[in-house]
């Protein structure tokens, strides 16, 4: 799966990517406003598969899972960071959202086209021909998002129990 990478610094907080003023509407107007303190131009260009690239503490702040909600509603399906604040990545895991920490992710510019491959712990930079080592995924992290979030996965772990039986 490749994408367009849409690159951000540090500090990216869930105030920026779910702003407080559109929490109470609907999922459309907040993701409609996703990051636009940052970049006016994201939410209304973002497309399905691009691939949001940010520095330290990405999601900081809050622990509101719109965050997460209003990026994935805009078709991101990547995150990489060089880390991220503990409960938004649990958050996008959760989601069914790949987040992805990267040291190298400075060599990464806006617009570059990406590929992931959370299994083995590598980013693939299409433009560059270069390619990034990232911590990997477990396992059961990786079912858990292949499935569609934790949702999904506890559904698909319950249905397979009540065949089984």
């Amino acid at each position: 799966e490749c994408g367009k990478a849409w690159v951000f610094g540090d500090n990216i907080d869930t105030d920026v990517l779910a702003p407080g003023l559109y929490m109470k509407g609907p999922l459309k107007v907040l993701a409609a406003h996703c990051l636009e303190a940052v970049d006016p131009d994201f939410a209304p260009n973002v497309e399905v598969g691009d691939v949001i690239v940010g520095g330290e503490n990405f999601g900081i702040g809050s622990s509101r899972e719109q965050a997460v909600q209003a990026l994935q509603f805009l078709g991101v399906r990547t995150l990489i960071a060089k880390n991220f604040a503990g409960i938004f990545f649990r958050n996008a895991l959760n989601f069914g959202v790949v987040a992805l920490s990267c040291a190298e992710v400075d060599k990464i510019t806006a617009g570059d086209q990406l590929s992931c491959d959370p299994e083995q712990g590598r980013i693939t930079n299409h433009t560059t021909g270069e390619t990034y080592a990232c911590d990997p995924l477990p396992e059961q992290l990786l079912a858990m998002v292949t499935d569609g979030g934790l949702v999904d996965h506890l559904e698909r772990r319950l249905a397979k129990k009540e065949h089984a039986s």
